[in-house]
Formats: structure tokens, sequence, C-alpha cells
């Protein structure tokens, strides 16, 4: 399968790659994890992008683009890929559309993982991480057996900065300003599956059901 998903922050892209990934042996692409990637193996590519990131700048679409070209004709991606978090606006969008015919792949479709807010908001601010294995627990639906300490390494289990109530109501006016736009531009292009992603077996079910899995 060759799929993009969106859906703001906390929406359950990643749950949803995972089950995905496992299904047909396709890879689940994220531009932090090509970006970290190219800069690991220090290609000409990833170097540039080493200098905005030290810096704290965005990353170039120019660059973003020159990277997911290399990253998309890897031996792994020829049983397909899932893009998780990216194309992030319209320009980018059309310029992965250019991308894709340049390297003959086209995509199934677009599925949209619409959430509440209010669903988002209670599920990030319940979230709690391992500082030290990265394990994430959830204070509501899966909490450690020992309060603040991880159940795996014994790290300790704390709530990231990024995922407060005032964090995350951030995140997502930035998503819906810059990102959302993306439903109406899929939308038009005939590609987009909107999923309401209260579940991810139901999101799963779905897709599987779309492509005849």
């Amino acid at each position: 399968m060759k799929l993009i998903l969106l859906g703001a922050p906390g929406a359950g892209k990643g749950t949803v790659a995972k089950r995905l990934t496992a299904i047909d042996g396709s890879v689940q692409i994220s531009t932090g994890d090509i970006l970290r990637g190219a800069v690991k193996e220090g290609t000409e590519l990833g170097k540039q992008a080493e200098a905005f990131m030290k810096a704290g700048d965005l990353v170039p679409d120019d660059l973003i683009m020159g990277i997911m070209e290399e990253r998309l004709q890897e031996d792994d991606c020829k049983n397909g890929f899932l893009l998780d978090g990216f194309p992030r606006t319209i320009p980018q969008a059309e310029a992965l559309k250019g991308l894709l015919t340049r390297i003959n792949a086209q995509l199934d479709f677009v599925v949209n993982l619409d959430v509440p807010r209010d669903v988002i908001l209670d599920r990030l601010t319940t979230r709690r991480t391992c500082v030290d294995c990265g394990a994430i627990y959830n204070v509501k639906s899966m909490p450690t057996k020992v309060e603040g300490v991880c159940d795996k390494c014994g790290g300790k289990v704390v709530q990231r900065d990024d995922e407060t109530e005032e964090a995350i109501s951030n995140r997502l006016d930035v998503y819906n300003a810059k990102t959302a736009p993306l439903v109406d531009f899929y939308g038009k292009e005939g590609m987009l599956l909107s999923v309401t992603a209260t579940s991810s077996d139901l999101v799963v079910s779905t897709i599987q059901e779309k492509l005849g899995l």
C-alpha cells in the first residue's frame, strides 16, 4: 500500500501506521525519521539539513523533497510506504505530487484521521513518556504499575513539555492553520478517505476494506 496519513497531533497516526505496516510489509516514513536518517548516514543532503536543525531552523522544502526522493527509492519501499506527518503544507503536497510522478510511484489514497479536539486534548494531556527508553503510558488507560516509574526499564516517567494543555492547544491551532487545508487539497484530487478515528481498529479495518486486503 502507498498511503499518506493526515491527522492532528494525537490523532493516532503512529499507531495506525504500525498496524498497517505489519499487514503488508510496507514501511512507515515520517519527515523526522528521514531527516535523522540522512544526518546519521552523513549524506550530502543530510549534512545540509543538519546545519538548519542545529540552528533550530525549519529545514527548507526543497531539501526535504531531495531527502524524500532518496528515501522513497530505497529497497524497503518496494512493498509500499505510509507517509506519516508529511506533507504538512500545500506547497509540499504539490512538490510530492511531482516527485511521485518522477519516480513512477502512485498513491492509493490519502487517509484523514478525524478526531474531535476534546478527545485529542484528553488523550495527550494524560499521556506520559519514559525519559530513558521512550515508552509511552496513559494515566487513564495504561498507567505504570508504580506511579512515575517505567514498567520496562525503571526510568522516570514524565509529562512532556509539549503535552500540557496549553502546548497542545497551540499545536492544534498551528495544525489547523497550516496542515488542515491538505484535507481540501486531496479531497479535490479525489484521493481522500476520511475516517472518524476514535478507534484505531476502525481506521485499520476501513483502510483494509478500501484496499481489498
